[in-house]
This record gives structure tokens, sequence and C-alpha cells, in this order.
């Protein structure tokens, strides 16, 4: 999934509880360029709304990638480096950083964890799998490596999924303890959502660190179960919460999108498709109102 290119201020306001309000609304960057990659990775990010967010998203990673060390507390992944396990050109952004998730999602309640369908698709694969919080770029420079062992989490059981080719595409997944020290996600509950409503996507694009992408819009909300945005997405955000940057409220899950990469037989490596902001086929998102009957259920 791949979508670039908006050139829109994204106002987000914060309070502890993640009341958005215009009296403390700040700017997520400054300016944005037509064809510019508008993920910013957690250190890049002043609003502390926003980091709160991201603090609530996690990487679905395969268990047999974390080790984790009782002596130290932590747990170490087992990555490779973005560019080179993709053919990239050297100067496609974030290059040298780590890849270890396969998708994103998000903690809706003390216990569920929300994402893709196609990202969890039977028993086996969900006990197979670690929910992570905290694979993120902290501080510039510093590549992660290690998260918190406190911050794995296992799958106790599916709650629901869906997943049609061209609709909803979603799961709600239990995990084995309630999650301590993140704070769960509001979901908009009015089940209603305008063309033009600003958004913000928080996952680990192609496997990366948490990444931040705001300057979006919804395109169309026309169809069925889902929206088409112009989100600046890749494979691995599968799953990752779509937010309102007006009030922080989770509005679906990001399932599907354009080709992520084209190749270049003059560089012979590839890079990054670019789109413009009304161009491409768009990203499609979940809507949330279409898991919220079963999760006011489950909680």
């Amino acid at each position: 999934m791949r979508f670039v290119a908006k050139a829109v201020h994204v106002l987000l306001a914060c309070s502890v509880l993640f009341a958005f309000t215009a009296a403390s609304a700040s700017t997520l960057r400054p300016s944005v360029i037509y064809g510019d990659d508008d993920r910013l990775d957690w250190y890049q990010v002043d609003d502390v709304a926003v980091r709160a967010l991201a603090d609530s998203t996690v990487s679905l990673i395969d268990s047999y990638k974390i080790k984790i060390d009782p002596a130290t507390g932590l747990a170490r992944l087992s990555t490779t480096q973005f560019g080179k396990a993709n053919g990239l050109c050297k100067d496609e952004p974030f290059y040298d950083q780590p890849t270890a998730a396969f998708c994103s999602g998000s903690l809706v309640a003390p216990d569920i964890i929300m994402t893709a369908g196609h990202c969890i698709e039977t028993d086996s694969s969900c006990k197979g799998t670690r929910f992570v919080f905290g694979f993120a770029v902290s501080r510039e420079g510093e590549l992660p490596q290690n998260v918190l062992a406190d911050d794995v989490y296992e799958c106790a059981s599916i709650i629901g999924r869906k997943k049609e080719g061209s609709g909803p595409d979603w799961a709600l997944i239990r995990l084995t303890r309630p999650v301590t020290n993140h704070q769960p996600l509001a979901v908009n509950r009015t089940q209603v959502i305008a063309n033009g409503t600003p958004l913000i996507v928080i996952g680990h694009p192609a496997g990366l660190p948490s990444k931040v992408a705001g300057g979006a819009t919804v395109r169309d909300n026309s169809r069925r179960g889902y929206f088409v945005a112009n989100l600046d997405t890749y494979g691995g955000n599968s799953g990752s919460a779509v937010f309102n940057a007006q009030t922080g409220l989770v509005e679906g899950i990001l399932v599907r999108g354009e080709t992520d990469f084209n190749y270049d037989p003059k560089k012979k490596c590839s890079l990054s498709n670019i789109c413009e902001s009304d161009s491409c086929r768009g990203e499609d998102v979940t809507k949330v109102s279409e898991v919220l009957g079963l999760l006011e259920f489950a909680r």
C-alpha cells in the first residue's frame, strides 16, 4: 500500500484523556509539499497527543523473531535491514532502519487488539504472533533492536474477524493478559465520517519501527464497510489504526492500497510509488463501525 503527496496542515489537540480541543491544537508538521513523504518517526513528533496515540499502537511480529531475556527484562527482535531486504535505492527514506513486523494493530480495550482480518486468519497464526508495543525510534540515530519484555503480549483467542476481498477486513484479538502502561484508544461511536475529514495513520509500514503519517483526508466514504483515503502507507501498515486528526478518535483500520514500490531499471533498484493526492486508487480503510457492536459486547 502506498499513497503520497498531500499539502494539508493537520491540526491536533491534546489532553491527558485524549480530549482534542481547539484551545490546545498544534500542528503535526509545519508544511508538507506535494510529493513529500509524510511519515515521521516517534522522536520527530512533538505533539504529546499524537505520541499518546502512537503509544497505544502495536506491531505484529512472529513469535520466533522474539527472544526474551529474563535477566535484563528485554525482548530482542530478529530484524532485517529495510533497504537491502527490499532491493531499494539507497536514497529511499528509512533505508538503514530495521524491519520486524508483518502487520500493525491498536489497543481498543485493556486486553483487546484491533487489526486487519488478513493479518490474523487462524487460531494457529494468532498463537504464533506477538503483539508488541514500543517498536519505535525514540531517539535520532538509535535504531531499535529490543523492546521491554513486559511490552510483548500473546494471543488468547480470536474474538471475531472478517475478510472480504473488496469489503470489510478486520479482526479483534483477546490477549492472554490485560495491557499495562498503555491506554486503550477511543473509537468513533457515531458511525459517521465525512469526505474531506483529516486523517492520521500510525503503524509499521513495511515492518519498520512505528511511523506517524498525517496530511491525509477521506476521499470517498460511499463504499460499503470501508472508505478510501490518501494515506502514506505500505504493506506492513495493514491493521493500523486510522485516526480523525481533529478528534483523535479511531475511524478505521488500514487494510488495502496502492503498489508499494516501482523498479527503476536505470538505477537497478526500487523506489516508493509516488501519487498525487487525488490520483491512483487510494488506500482502503475498514470503518470502525464494522467492529463496534462486537467490541462493545467483548469489553
